[in-house]
């Protein structure tokens, strides 16, 4: 579902006018001849053929150098720079240099290169056979269009705006590019129902056809969300509840079992299984909507719950309640900084827990060895890990997704707390414990959309207007390097500056650049790090863990990240490795420092929304400075921009699967 409708996918100014894309019932006519209502088949695989090329018996080591080789080869054919072949080899796999030879535009998968360097690289391959029509490129260029969607958060995009981002690019007849193109390979193709807002149901005899639009999705994600729905009602339908005393056998009515007869007698187990007080511990919950939540647990295998900093304690009380009950019971977190703040032995990491090295392990049939789990910060869940995540947990155990609803969306692809909500197909609890301070009370305030002035006489919130940009930025320096430890007594090591992006002269590269001037200064001797550097570690999209850079060397860096050891190696240091003074929304995400400063530049302006400065404005546990220069942009933000839209199918998914299941 989508919060209202796609924006063209272009960067340089309005696409030129279009030519008629295929109707919507053309493209239904379609949908249905490959497969029925729903998508169109995938038969293509989401990364070129990696086998393709391999080095027979050779060792990993040995085929690993042998695809190298040859990429470099293909690279140089084509005119593209050496210094992609890591980064190519990466994405494409062993195989990627007959991947190259048989479709040059693959490169395009490959991050950072854009259409206009596939296209050079696809000339000096191809020659005079090169063309913009050529059906390889416009397949290549509707997935690098969905992938730089899925970047802003959609998993999938309606059909006019893929054409137009096409027609931009040159392809001269995208609308037979993508008919052609469905059910060949990555792209995946449904056609939904256009919700209304605020509009009646349909009634059943209502025999006009409802208005439908459709949708392109990778395969990837659109799978993902399937399977999610899928595991979503899985754990719905199977849950059974539990045993109780005294239940007692059917009777056989088979032969031999009728009048005068003695009934055959199955063993009754659950005679001798002893019942879960769940209201009883519902009643010794520490508080009100801690015992709601148990109650709740109670009859159902899924649940959802909302709540804020302080409702954390919630999902804990339960947690502890299972346990005392007998049953295995885990609460995950999404970051090592969250399960500190869960403050429980039963608490884990969200990616601990799937990698099998942090709490109950998995059973033989390989789900999560567990009768209960409660994954809090559930809005950072991406559609891809959730499936995941769902897919791990077993037939009849129970599933509470719990989280802040008013904090930013995940980094990744979808919007799967906020789907699963808005589809009702579960018990919702809604906490009454509010956030306590002059912090919770301002962050509270902004959930609703009110930006008010909170009294703070320990000055856990400060608010400082600045004139133009410079000085914000040297406003938010001066805060962190002198003001707050002077002030306040809270280290500079322990405040963070959130910042709305990372270009500009506030953006998270200038910021860190000044920062590092100031609090550890030195030559860069580790690919422009030095030992004490503050770092955010990125291995993959949406992933960042702060840390602290403690060795460097010729094989790379050796970091600490919340109290685990990192090692980057060399070649991976400059694509995955940032300083981490300043941070993002997204980054900071899951996390809390003593002190934060939140640096709003004039031109963060248009981006503002009251789920951002929320979640900026609530990452601070003792003092929050805010130093703006976007003047009644920020309070307008807050009351009337709730969140930048995202296009998913989640919601609609599991309605219809929860309608299903009820009927």
């Amino acid at each position: 579902m989508t919060d209202e409708p796609n924006r063209t996918l272009t960067e340089d100014g309005p696409a030129t006018p279009p030519a008629a894309l295929p109707s919507t019932e053309q493209l239904a006519e379609a949908i249905r001849a490959m497969g029925g209502s729903g998508a169109a088949e995938a038969s293509g695989s989401a990364a070129p053929a990696s086998a393709a090329g391999a080095a027979g018996t050779a060792s990993p080591d040995a085929a690993r150098a042998e695809a190298l080789k040859a990429t470099a080869e293909v690279l140089a054919a084509g005119g593209a720079p050496a210094e992609l072949v890591t980064a190519v080899v990466a994405t494409l796999g062993e195989g990627a240099p007959t991947a190259l030879r048989e479709d040059p535009w693959s490169l395009l998968a490959v991050p950072g290169v854009r259409p206009e360097h596939a296209d050079g690289f696809a000339r000096g391959l191809l020659g005079d056979a090169c063309g913009p029509d050529d059906p390889r490129r416009a397949e290549a260029l509707a997935v690098w269009l969905l992938e730089r969607a899925a970047l802003r958060g959609h998993t999938a995009v309606e059909l006019s705006a893929v054409g137009d981002g096409l027609r931009k690019q040159g392809v001269p007849d995208p609308e037979g590019s993508l008919a052609a193109m469905l059910g060949e390979g990555q792209v995946m193709a449904f056609q939904e129902e256009i919700q209304q807002p605020g509009a009646a149901p349909r009634a059943e005899d209502d025999e006009d056809e409802p208005p439908v639009r459709v949708l392109l999705a990778l395969d990837r994600l659109a799978l993902a969300e399937e399977s999610l729905a899928d595991g979503l009602v899985r754990l719905v339908s199977t849950f059974e509840g539990d045993p109780v005393v005294g239940t007692a056998p059917a009777e056989d009515a088979s032969e031999g079992g009728g009048d005068g007869g003695e009934a055959a007698e199955e063993p009754d187990d659950s005679a001798d299984v002893p019942a879960l007080d769940w209201s009883g511990a519902a009643g010794a919950a520490p508080s009100a909507s801690a015992g709601a939540l148990i109650r709740a647990v109670a009859e159902a295998g899924l649940v959802l719950h909302t709540g804020g900093e302080a409702a954390r304690a919630e999902p804990v009380a339960l947690v502890r309640a299972a346990r005392g009950l007998g049953l295995r019971a885990w609460v995950a977190a999404a970051t090592a900084d969250g399960r500190r703040r869960l403050d429980d032995e039963a608490a884990v990491t969200l990616a601990g827990l799937l990698a099998g090295t942090e709490g109950p392990g998995r059973a033989p049939d390989g789900t999560l060895a567990l009768d209960l789990l409660v994954v809090c910060d559930a809005p950072a869940l991406d559609v891809e890990l959730a499936a995941t995540l769902v897919e791990s947990v077993a037939d009849g155990a129970r599933l509470v997704l719990s989280g802040d609803p008013a904090v930013l969306w995940s980094a990744g692809p979808g919007r799967v707390f906020a789907d699963v909500l808005a589809a009702k197909a579960c018990p919702a609890v809604a906490s009454r414990t509010p956030d306590f301070g002059p912090i919770g009370e301002l962050a509270s305030g902004i959930g609703i959309g009110e930006l008010l002035p909170v009294e703070a006489p320990g000055k856990e919130v400060v608010i400082v207007t600045a004139k133009d940009g410079a000085e914000a930025v040297h406003r938010a320096l001066q805060l962190v390097h002198d003001s707050i430890p002077r002030a306040l007594g809270i280290p500079a090591e322990q405040v963070r500056v959130v910042t709305p992006g990372h270009g500009g002269p506030a953006g998270t590269r200038a910021l860190n650049a000044a920062l590092k001037q100031r609090f550890n200064p030195g030559p860069g001797t580790f690919g422009g790090f030095d030992p004490g550097d503050a770092v955010v570690h990125s291995p993959a999209p949406g992933v960042a863990r702060p840390g602290t850079l403690r060795a460097g060397g010729a094989a790379g860096l050796v970091l600490d990240c919340e109290g685990e050891e990192v090692r980057v190696p060399r070649e991976q240091v400059a694509g995955t490795v940032r300083h981490g003074w300043a941070l993002t929304a997204h980054q900071a995400t899951g996390r809390r420092w003593p002190g934060v400063v939140v640096l709003l530049a004039p031109e963060a302006a248009p981006e503002l929304t009251r789920q951002w400065v929320y979640t900026a404005f609530s990452r601070a546990e003792q003092h929050l400075s805010v130093v703006h220069a976007v003047g009644p942009a920020l309070p307008q933000a807050v009351a009337t921009v709730p969140a930048q839209p995202r296009t998913t199918r989640l919601r609609g998914v599991l309605t219809e699967q929860v309608a299903g299941l009820a009927e």
